[in-house]
């Protein structure tokens, strides 16, 4: 069946890939057409014979159109966007007629040994969408696992159906830490004033902070800071002054996890990314062989999950 399958994002349903069985209902019609030749010849009955012949023309004509509802169509894969473990990953079919004929009835898609597939129709020139979902096996680049449509229509005693391989792949970033620890210090920038301050008081962090004012947002207190004040009984919260330029460059590297193992810690450095995009702060990425400079925006999002996911 594979050698007559080769992957493709586009496959085009003809004769050739597309099979027809009997259901476990044909089988029992079948037997029970038996039943009645067999019973018509032993009496001698025309109307037995009538209604023999009749359920077994009708049984075949249903059989060409089960097998006519698949033929002629097309199967176009969406490219999937990226998921992360532990996740379903949605995958979006496209079905269409080109050759619009007739309309197209009852047809599952579905992941092959999937129990739950989409059912939708077809109309004769038409177009039909279907979603459905696999769930990846772990983080990384994997394969899509073959598609499988089917129909029992018109009288469900034939199951007519093709496996389809899409040449795509998902790419599966890491499962992000659930109530993961708030993002680590950020490293003075080369050059920069901080830097030199730090450089000539021998590593006294400068303060960066201001005197929380109504209205700031809860991200910018410095709860350390604040939480030490009003144990001193002053009670007054610190905020981040947002207003002095950057001069520091936030940093996720692996060994400042803390995890031991490696799925930990990039489960940990997942959540840091989403974290840091949440908040709009740029941050760099550094993994073994790898190094990304900070930034912030989709496109970076994507290049260090990326980099998580193949690390």
């Amino acid at each position: 069946m594979f050698s007559r399958t080769p992957r493709q994002d586009s496959q085009l349903l003809t004769q050739r890939n597309v099979y027809i069985l009997p259901t476990r209902a044909g089988g029992v019609l079948a037997v029970v057409l038996t039943v009645l030749l067999v019973a018509s010849i032993n009496f001698q009955l025309n109307l037995g014979y009538l209604l023999t012949f009749l359920l077994a023309g009708a049984a075949v004509a249903a059989m060409h159109v089960g097998h006519a509802t698949l033929r002629g169509l097309t199967l176009h894969l969406v490219p999937p966007a990226p998921a992360f473990a532990g996740a379903p990953a949605p995958l979006e079919v496209e079905i269409a007629d080109e050759a619009g004929k007739r309309l197209r009835h009852a047809i599952a898609v579905g992941v092959r040994g999937s129990t739950e597939p989409a059912w939708t129709d077809v109309g004769a020139g038409g177009r039909a969408t279907v979603h459905i979902a696999w769930t990846p096996p772990g983080r990384g680049l994997h394969a899509l696992p073959p598609i499988e449509a089917e129909t029992r229509f018109p009288i469900g005693a034939f199951r007519a159906w093709t496996v389809w391989r899409p040449a795509s792949e998902l790419l599966v970033y890491p499962q992000p830490e659930a109530g993961a620890p708030p993002l680590p210090p950020g490293a003075p920038r080369e050059g920069s004033a901080r830097h030199a301050h730090l450089a000539a008081t021998g590593g006294a962090e400068s303060e960066g902070v201001r005197t929380y004012r109504r209205g700031d947002p809860l991200r910018q207190v410095v709860w350390k800071k604040s939480a030490r004040a009003i144990a001193a009984g002053t009670g007054e919260l610190t905020s981040r002054d947002t207003a002095q330029p950057a001069e520091s460059d936030l940093w996720l590297d692996l060994h400042q996890t803390g995890a031991t193992a490696l799925e930990d810690r990039l489960s940990r450095m997942c959540a840091w990314v989403l974290m840091a995009e949440q908040w709009s702060q740029p941050y760099g990425l550094r993994l073994p062989g790898v190094e990304i400079a900070p930034g912030n925006g989709a496109a970076h999002r994507h290049r260090c999950l990326e980099a998580l996911a193949r690390c």
